[in-house]
C-alpha cells in the first residue's frame, strides 16, 4: 500500500471532509471581540465564510474611521470588524448573564477570548477593587465563564465553548505569583474558570497559549501542541497563531473536552499548521485539582510579604544614605 492510501491518510481525509461539513453549517459567537486575539479570530471566521456574532460593550460609533491597525482605538476596531461579511455585533458585557444569552442565540459554538484589562499594580496589591466589580479578574475569568455555560445550556444550539486561559496549575511559580499580585488574582480565577468548564455538560476546549504579544516569534515548522493539560516550555506565540488554533478546534470533534497547551519550538521540530497536531488530540483523562484558589491566594500573600520586605530594606538603606549625606554636609560647613 502506498503512503497516500495508508490508513492514517484515509482517516485524515475522512476527518477533513467531516470538518468541512461541520464548520460550513456553523454560526460562532466571540467574546473579547476587539482584543488583539479576538480581532484575529473574527477576521479568520469571516474569511472562512462562517457567520459570526460578536459581543461588544458599546455601540458602533459611526463617527470614527474603521481601522484594524496596531494603534487603532477599540471603537475603530469594532467599526472595522462590523463591516466584515457575515459579522454581527451584539451589544452587552460577558459579565452580564443576559448579554451572554443574547450572544449565544442561534450559535453552535463560542470562542471565549475575553480577559481582564490590565489594572493599576497598586490597585491590585492593596485590593482596592472588590471581587464583585465587573473589571475584577473574578468577574471576567470566572463569573463570565459561568454565564457562558449557563447560556449554552439554555440554548438549543450551542454545544461547544473554546476558552483561552493560561498556565495556572503552579500557584507558587514566580509568574503565577507575580500575575496574581498585580492582576487581581488573574491566574487563580482563570484556573477556577477552567474547572467550571470541566464540571459542565457542555463540550469545551481549553487553550493554554504561550506569551502573546512579543516580537521575537519564530516562523516555519514551529507549532507544538499537547493535550491533557500537559506542559511545554514557555515560548512566544502570535495572536494569529492562537486565533487559528481556536477556530481550527471547531473542525475536530476529537478536541472536545480537552485541555491544550500551545507553544512554539525550534524551526523544523514542530509543525507548519495545527492540522496534524489537532488530529491526534484526545479528551482529558487527567484528574485536575478541584480547586487551587487557596493555594494561589497563599502564593500571592507570600509574594506580597517578600515585596514588602524588599521595599522596607531599600527604604532603610535609602534613609541611612540620606542621613549619611546630611552628616557629611554638616562637617563641611
Amino acid at each position: 500500500m502506498t503512503t497516500s492510501s495508508s490508513p492514517y491518510h484515509l482517516f485524515k481525509s475522512v476527518i477533513l471532509i467531516l470538518s468541512a461539513t461541520i464548520v460550513g453549517s456553523m454560526r460562532v459567537a466571540v467574546t473579547g471581540t476587539t482584543g488583539r486575539l479576538g480581532r484575529e479570530a473574527v477576521q479568520l471566521l469571516s474569511s472562512r465564510g462562517i457567520p459570526t456574532q460578536c459581543l461588544l460593550r458599546h455601540r458602533i460609533d459611526s463617527s470614527v474611521t474603521p481601522s484594524i491597525s496596531k494603534g487603532a482605538s477599540s471603537a475603530q476596531v469594532a467599526s472595522y470588524l462590523a463591516s466584515l461579511p457575515g459579522v454581527t455585533m451584539v451589544e452587552g458585557d460577558v459579565t452580564d448573564a443576559t448579554s451572554c444569552k443574547s450572544l449565544l442565540q442561534g450559535c453552535d459554538a463560542v470562542l471565549a477570548l475575553h480577559g481582564p484589562a490590565r489594572p493599576s499594580p497598586l490597585q491590585s496589591l492593596f485590593r482596592l477593587l472588590p471581587e464583585s466589580d465587573p473589571k475584577h479578574s473574578r468577574s471576567v475569568n470566572y463569573v463570565a465563564v459561568q454565564n457562558l455555560i449557563n447560556a449554552a445550556k439554555e440554548s438549543t444550539t450551542c454545544k461547544r465553548i473554546v476558552r483561552v486561559t493560561g498556565k495556572g496549575e503552579d500557584p507558587f511559580g514566580f509568574f503565577s505569583i507575580l500575575i496574581n499580585m498585580l492582576g487581581h488574582m488573574a491566574k487563580a480565577w482563570n484556573y477556577e474558570g477552567e474547572q467550571l468548564l470541566r464540571d459542565s455538560v457542555i463540550d469545551y476546549t481549553i487553550v493554554r497559549p504561550g506569551v502573546m504579544g512579543r516580537a521575537d516569534v519564530p516562523s516555519g515548522k514551529v507549532l507544538a501542541l499537547v493535550d491533557n493539560g500537559r506542559d511545554l516550555p514557555v515560548s512566544a506565540v502570535t495572536h494569529s497563531q492562537i486565533a487559528d488554533l481556536c477556530v481550527s478546534c471547531l473542525d475536530y470533534p476529537n478536541t472536545a473536552r480537552s485541555t491544550l497547551t500551545a507553544m512554539n519550538v525550534e524551526d523544523g521540530t514542530g509543525e507548519e499548521t495545527y492540522a496534524p497536531l489537532l488530529a491526534k488530540v484526545n479528551a482529558d483523562s487527567k484528574v485536575f485539582p478541584k480547586t487551587l484558589l487557596e493555594d494561589h491566594k497563599r502564593g500571592a500573600r507570600m509574594g506580597s510579604a517578600v515585596l514588602a520586605s524588599v521595599v522596607a530594606v531599600l527604604f532603610t538603606f535609602a534613609l541611612a544614605a540620606v542621613k549619611g549625606v546630611g552628616s557629611f554636609l554638616k562637617t563641611q560647613l
